[in-house]
């Protein structure tokens, strides 16, 4: 079964997306505005995928791998790749080999702070406390400034595009320290 959850605020932020996608999705796709999936499974970026089995066991921890090539020209990754993996593990039980970037990212304790302070930053910028929340957004980037659902997932409640100058400049400041993080379902994927 595929389920996707959406790490966006509101539903019609989420809907643009599942109504823009070609073909639409027939899956299950979920809004955790709170960020709690991606706490419990370490997402640090998106889109992130995690294989878990029927067992309840995860077989992958997360890789990034894109639903499709929309955005290959930004990150070069070859999204048939994933696919590939994903039908020989449903249909023969083949696991992709682990790459070395490809590992469970257990959080430091400035990254559990940084969970926080983005949440009560959230909060405060949903009840109309823009100018409150903003000291928690910053103090979350403080701690974990290279976490994409932290960086990038603030830009709306900060009445920023995710995809602007900001976004950019978050971009080049990840590339700049060496893209840390988990790597792609993409072995051929530059790091």
């Amino acid at each position: 079964m595929v389920v996707a959850v959406a790490f966006d605020d509101s539903v019609d932020a989420a809907r643009e997306w599942v109504d823009a996608a070609d073909p639409r999705p027939e899956y299950a796709v979920l809004l955790d505005r709170e960020h709690l999936l991606g706490e419990l499974y370490g997402i640090v970026n998106v889109p992130t995928v995690v294989w878990v089995d029927e067992d309840d066991r995860i077989v992958r921890p997360p890789v990034v791998a894109p639903g499709d090539d929309l955005f290959k020209d930004f990150t070069h990754i070859d999204s048939n790749v994933h696919h590939d993996q994903l039908r020989a593990w449903v249909r023969e039980g083949t696991l992709p080999p682990q790459s070395d970037r490809e590992h469970p990212v257990v959080p430091t304790e400035e990254e559990q702070v940084a969970r926080v302070e983005r949440s009560v930053g959230a909060h405060l910028a949903r009840v109309g406390r823009r100018h409150a929340a903003e000291r928690h957004f910053a103090r979350a980037a403080e701690l974990a400034p290279m976490n994409w659902t932290i960086r990038r997932g603030t830009l709306p409640l900060r009445g920023e595009d995710p995809f602007g100058s900001p976004f950019f400049a978050f971009v080049a400041e990840w590339e700049a320290a060496g893209s840390p993080g988990y790597g792609s379902a993409d072995p051929n994927a530059p790091r």
